[in-house]
Formats: structure tokens, sequence, C-alpha cells
């Protein structure tokens, strides 16, 4: 987290927190661009590996990491193939309380009944997005996944497990049960500014960084897709002119890969 506190009135001070938040977002995914750049490439190379070999793509995460799995579900410019692993309660914070959420997340045996009950086979890729990567419902997902011979792309912040314990039975994170692992960068509490006249730290970038990052592995899958031949099962906007009929034929074509339309 950048060293943000100084002896600038808060007046002056307030006024550049909003710079002060893009310049760490920038900074961060100027991180990644620069030192995930090989797990890029690989979580790319497998996505279109299982597209070209007729494998199916979903994508999990409880919480707000949900937002960066929905974010490349049914997308305008994104894999019609990607769908999305719901597990009912731990979707978004929608559920009330919101708090249940995080429980449901502590919850062993939550993830096996649902990847049990799931479409996922083997063959198959699921991304699963966990900022801490420490509780158990990501990680017996990622375990109980490979067991069943899908492929694991995992999203995660690599300093949450030097710096917490895990909080499973396994005593392992996410990390450690993944074909690949992208780390967002970001640091344990995801806040990036501090301010003297405010007691806790504020303005998170994990939503931002970790969409962003898995937008590229999406760009790099395309790409080497489109080099071998194959035309991406892209997606348009519905809102210009012959996107719909554009996304009728993708949908069609690839109906049987496809579970957010059941």
């Amino acid at each position: 987290m950048p060293e943000t506190s100084d002896s600038k009135p808060a007046g002056q001070r307030s006024g550049q927190l909003a710079g002060e938040f893009l310049d760490a977002s920038i900074g961060l995914l100027r991180r990644v661009r620069d030192e995930e750049a090989d797990a890029v490439r690989a979580a790319g190379t497998l996505i279109a590996d299982t597209v070209a070999a007729d494998g199916r793509l979903f994508a999990f995460g409880a919480g707000h990491s949900s937002l960066a799995a929905q974010d490349l579900v049914y997308r305008a410019g994104g894999l019609a193939l990607m769908n999305l692993l719901a597990v009912p309660g731990v979707v978004g914070v929608d559920v009330m309380p919101a708090t249940l959420g995080s429980a449901l997340e502590r919850v062993d045996g939550l993830a096996t009944a649902v990847l049990d009950t799931s479409p996922l086979r083997a063959g198959d890729v699921l991304v699963i997005i966990s900022l801490s990567g420490r509780n158990a419902l990501p990680v017996e997902m990622a375990l109980h996944a490979r067991a069943l011979g899908v492929k694991v792309i995992g999203v995660t912040s690599v300093a949450y497990a030097t710096e917490t314990t895990p909080r499973n039975t396994s005593g392992t994170f996410l990390k450690d049960h993944c074909d690949v692992v992208l780390d967002s960068k970001i640091a344990p509490g995801d806040a990036e500014l501090t301010l003297d006249t405010i007691p806790a730290p504020f303005a998170p970038a994990s939503t931002v960084v970790t969409s962003a990052l898995l937008q590229s592995v999406m760009a790099t899958a395309a790409g080497i897709l489109a080099e071998r031949g194959i035309e991406p099962p892209l997606l348009r906007s519905g809102n210009v002119d012959g996107g719909h009929d554009w996304n009728a034929r993708i949908l069609k074509q690839y109906g049987d890969r496809i579970f957010y339309e059941r």
C-alpha cells in the first residue's frame, strides 16, 4: 500500500484522494502487466486449449470477488462459453443479511456439494477468484474440481498466504491447488489509501485489478485461438447494429456448452 499521509491540510489533501486512488490502481495494474505476463499467457493458453477441445468454461467468486466472475459472463467482447458457477447465498451482497455470505464461505462441504450437482466435468476449466484464498469455499472448490479432472485457474493475492493464516481444514490456500495462479498484488486488507483523520484504511482496488487481469487473460485466449485458425466464440454488444443477430448465431452454435440460457 502506498504511503499517503502527509502534512497537507485536510481540505487540500481530500481534494487529491481521487487522483491518489487512481494512481495506486494504475501502479497495481502495471505490476500485474510486468510481473504476471507468463501466468496470463499460461491461463490464456489453458482457456484456448479448452475451447479448441470442446470443453466448457466456468467462473466462481464469492462476495465482491463474484463481481469479477460475473464480468466474464455473457459479456460483449467476451467469450460466450464462460459460465457463472453460482453458489446460493454467496454470489453477491444481495443476500440478507449480507454477513451470511461471508459465513457461508467458511462452511466445510459446501463447495463439494455445489460441484457434484453442477455441469462441470473433466476437461473443463474453472476460474476461482478469492482475494485472500484462505476460506473453506474457494480452497475446497479448487481441491474437488481438480479431483474431478477440471483445470483450475486461481485469481488471488499471494501476499495473504504470507501475512495471514488459512481458515479451512486443509491448512492451505487457494494458490496451493491451482494449475495456474494469477496474483493480483493486492495488499492484505484491500485498501489503498490512509488519512490521519480517518481511523481505517480505505479505497479498495481489488475489483479494478482483478477484472482487468481476467480480461487480459480472455484477450490472450482469443488471440491464441485466432493464431490457430479458430474463430474465438465472442459475443458482440446488443446495442450495435447486427449485434443481436451475431449473438443469436453464436449462442446457437455453442448452445451445448452454454448454461446461462437454460
